[in-house]
């Protein structure tokens, strides 16, 4: 799932992110008696259907309020959830969940094995945004009330992460979803139920005593909707708020030094990156898009974006991830870049960049990268758009190069496969590489970690080499709260669980 930074109007959609909402902060949406908890998100969600929805905004709150069969640790290792255990067949084509007894929908019905059947047939048959993860599986069943077994084509070895990597992929409550009030007034299983929104300021969440995983700790969670970060961050400084991780970048190192506030942040799995559409002349020859590659300066486009708040990285993965890899095969080298582009016979080349006000970052490294290549005789053309526009002319192919970032990736497949593969369902850079073909294909039928490993690994250094992706960084995730919020963790796949939280007396 693609999907953009928290620090502004964010992202896979992967699965690409909807745009930012206005919200004006006026209702502070605090609970009546003051025990609840409210956090400030950027932007209001565009709907809280998590099969329709691609919003980082509306995960924010379905993290919240539904559940998946399994889930990632925050050492993103998949563990039960609705599921409390399965197994796999000697031959890995049949996988057997159980599930949790005495589980309910936040309305009091039963849940039970149907409820699982229904929600990956509705993906799968309506071939909605995450479709593409059921691929190779042959039949979902419920042999009875609780249990779901799934029949597979062939071995597949990350289907954990497929199904529970995130709120994508939750269990649905089909009365819900064909009354139609799963967009506005969703029924789930989670730790945290509906209970109101007051459009442009707040969604209020309360406890589902009931929760499988223990009653939170705290009756009310609420999130209030302050797109601007240094309004987000008085709000927060002035005990308004519990919880944001909206902060403006360039106040994140005085921030951590406020005794009065608890700061905390990870290497995110999120990953920024260029991509120059290969469709379109010279881009399709390695040797300009190289040229690019060494012409960039990446430390200086993430401190213009990120303010420091960000790891470099010529891959998509990130050291604190198990799948990282390290490979760098670019410096910023303008003399090479420019025997790049001699070698290919590009003179005076011209790039016209799209670049979205929705997503500062794109537009502050537009500007950036214009200076930087301009050294070479490239002249780079931002040229700014709705982020509606954007996609359009993403998916259309009418641009020469535009930037993106990505999240919502665990195992190695979510950061290459969709992307780079010739049939890749995200390869709008129009990418075609059979050895990388192969090696992700062979990715998918490894049964052991470390060969599997090792074919991404070799996949993505091709990748590297042949700049189909030119990566810039990875965001840190980067989350702030009052210090009476106790059991709280940031966590590096972005995933925000108030579940274990509380507030101190």
């Amino acid at each position: 799932m693609g999907r953009l930074s928290r620090w502004t109007c964010a992202a896979l959609a992967s699965a690409l992110l909807g745009a930012c909402s206005p919200g004006t902060g006026v209702d502070r949406g605090l609970s009546k008696d003051g025990s609840g908890v409210v956090a400030a998100i950027a932007g209001e969600p565009d709907q809280l259907d998590p099969h329709r929805t691609s919003a980082y905004f509306s995960f924010q709150v379905l993290e919240n309020t539904f559940d998946t069969l399994v889930e990632p640790d925050r050492n993103l290792d998949m563990r039960p959830a609705l599921a409390e255990r399965w197994k796999v067949s000697k031959d890995r084509l049949t996988w057997t969940f159980t599930l949790r007894k005495g589980v309910t929908w936040h309305d009091g019905s039963e849940f039970g094995a149907d409820d699982v059947v229904y929600s990956y047939r509705r993906i799968i048959d309506e071939k909605l945004g995450n479709a593409w993860r059921f691929d190779g599986i042959e039949d979902i069943s419920a042999p009875d009330d609780s249990t779901v077994r799934l029949e597979l084509e062939k071995p597949m070895y990350n289907l954990l992460s497929r199904i529970g990597g995130h709120k994508g992929l939750a269990i649905v409550n089909k009365r819900n979803v064909e009354s139609g009030r799963i967009k506005t007034r969703p029924v789930g299983t989670g730790p945290f139920a509906f209970d109101d929104h007051n459009p442009g300021e707040s969604i209020r969440l309360k406890a589902n005593s009931r929760w499988w995983g223990g009653a939170p700790k705290i009756p009310s969670l609420t999130f209030r909707f302050i797109p601007e970060p240094t309004t987000a961050l008085a709000d927060l400084e002035a005990g308004e708020i519990n919880w944001t991780d909206n902060i403006p970048p360039q106040q994140v190192e005085r921030v951590s030094q406020n005794e009065d506030l608890e700061l905390d942040r990870e290497v995110g799995n999120d990953y920024w990156y260029l991509a120059a559409n290969q469709d379109r002349r010279p881009f399709g020859d390695p040797r300009v898009r190289k040229a690019i590659a060494y012409g960039i300066d990446r430390k200086s486009i993430a401190q213009a974006t990120q303010y420091g708040n960000a790891s470099v990285n010529q891959l998509a993965i990130p050291k604190t991830n198990p799948w990282y890899t390290a490979y760098s095969p670019y410096s910023h080298d303008p003399r090479r870049a420019a025997e790049l582009l001699r070698s290919a016979g590009v003179r005076n080349l011209k790039i016209d960049m799209l670049v979205t006000k929705e997503y500062p970052e794109t537009v502050i490294a537009g500007q950036v990268i214009a200076s930087q290549l301009e050294k070479i005789g490239i002249t780079v053309k931002p040229r700014e758009v709705d982020f509606a526009t954007w996609l359009d002319k993403q998916g259309k192919g009418e641009y020469d190069m535009l930037m993106l970032g990505w999240l919502g990736n665990l195992d190695a497949e979510d950061f290459y496969y969709a992307q780079h593969h010739s049939k890749g369902n995200f390869n709008f850079q129009k990418y075609s590489s059979r050895k990388v073909d192969r090696l992700l294909e062979a990715g998918q039928k490894e049964a052991g970690r470390k060969a599997r490993k090792e074919r991404y690994a070799q996949a993505a250094r091709q990748i590297a080499d042949d700049a189909s992706y030119i990566y810039l960084y990875n965001p840190d995730v980067v989350q702030v709260w009052a210090p009476q919020l106790r059991g709280y963790e940031v966590r590096s796949d972005g995933a925000i669980r108030f579940r274990d939280a509380r507030l101190a007396d």
